[in-house]
């Protein structure tokens, strides 16, 4: 029996990031950082039965897009990415000379990507300093960059918010800027997306701001441990009950290991909200057996 949920190759490995400690991501292997290694991962999985790919957009993210989508099927990898790359931005932040350095970075780079949109919605951006416009700039600007990327073979799905920036923006308040976010990428014809760490309280803020939640996505951890799951496991179970019509992407699903395959899809089963999966893959074996084992048994469990 099949499954109609939508699964995702996560890109964590890729990036050498793991959720449990820093020593665990570098013993997967250095291979996991060279493009052309990691895009055989994806495309092995993508034949195995994934749907597509979730990244943070990084020149590492996109190099692998670039090679994947090259010979696919028009539109057939659904591409889900995250923005910004915190970790690439705080590099660069060192590097550049501090956050003037990492902004003037950014907007050279915006301009050398000769996005029309990008440069006028930058330029307004300056001249009224208003931040909307620096955002929807800066969005416009990775949409190219993925759109370039991905020629023909890739289709871009969804946006989202990093976490460190969605999660920061509702502690500060910041209704501009999940509506600006939105209202942008609907437009654009792409579904907005919003990365968290506290499902509960963003689905509270997200209401009293009046935002559609059957018009855009989210992303955040389930797993059967409650690892990763701000407050609780408990709580963020609820609020999926609470808000079915939404299109609730879950990853953390092996809670970094700790969880069998097997226990995540009983797991998942009482879970039918969560339409799409996402899961890391960090060899070959992976890559050709995780997708493949779920497609086929996510049902039985």
């Amino acid at each position: 029996m099949k499954t109609d949920r939508i699964l995702l190759v996560g890109d964590n490995a890729f990036h050498g990031i793991s959720h449990l400690s820093q020593e665990r991501a570098i013993s997967r292997g250095k291979n996991l950082f060279n493009p052309e290694y990691a895009a055989g991962l994806v495309n092995t999985a993508l034949d195995n039965g994934a749907d597509g790919f979730m990244f943070s957009v990084s020149d590492m993210t996109l190099s692998i897009i670039r090679i994947v989508c090259a010979h696919r099927k028009p539109k057939s990898v659904k591409l889900y990415a995250i923005v910004p790359y915190v970790f690439e931005f705080v590099r660069m932040a060192v590097t550049e000379g501090g956050i003037p350095g990492l902004s003037k970075k950014i907007g050279k780079d915006i301009i050398i990507s000769a996005n029309f949109n990008s440069i006028i919605y930058g330029t307004k951006g300056l001249i009224t300093t208003d931040p909307s416009s620096l955002l929807k700039a800066y969005l416009l600007y990775e949409e190219s960059r993925i759109r370039r990327a991905a020629g023909k073979g890739g289709d871009l799905s969804s946006i989202f918010l990093h976490e460190v920036v969605s999660d920061m923006g509702i502690s500060l308040n910041l209704e501009w800027l999940f509506k600006s976010h939105i209202e942008l990428l609907q437009k654009r014809g792409i579904k907005p997306g919003i990365h968290t760490h506290n499902l509960p309280i963003l689905v509270e803020r997200l209401n009293e701001w009046r935002i559609d939640l059957d018009k855009i996505a989210l992303t955040t951890q389930f797993n059967s441990l409650g690892f990763g799951m701000t407050p609780s496991r408990e709580k963020c179970e609820q609020v999926l009950q609470d808000i079915q019509g939404n299109d609730i992407i879950g990853y953390g699903l092996l809670a970094s290991g700790y969880v069998k395959i097997i226990d995540a899809l009983k797991y998942i089963n009482g879970l039918p909200q969560l339409k799409t999966l996402a899961l890391g893959i960090s060899n070959e074996q992976q890559a050709k057996e995780t997708f493949k084992f779920i497609k086929r048994e996510i049902n039985i469990y």
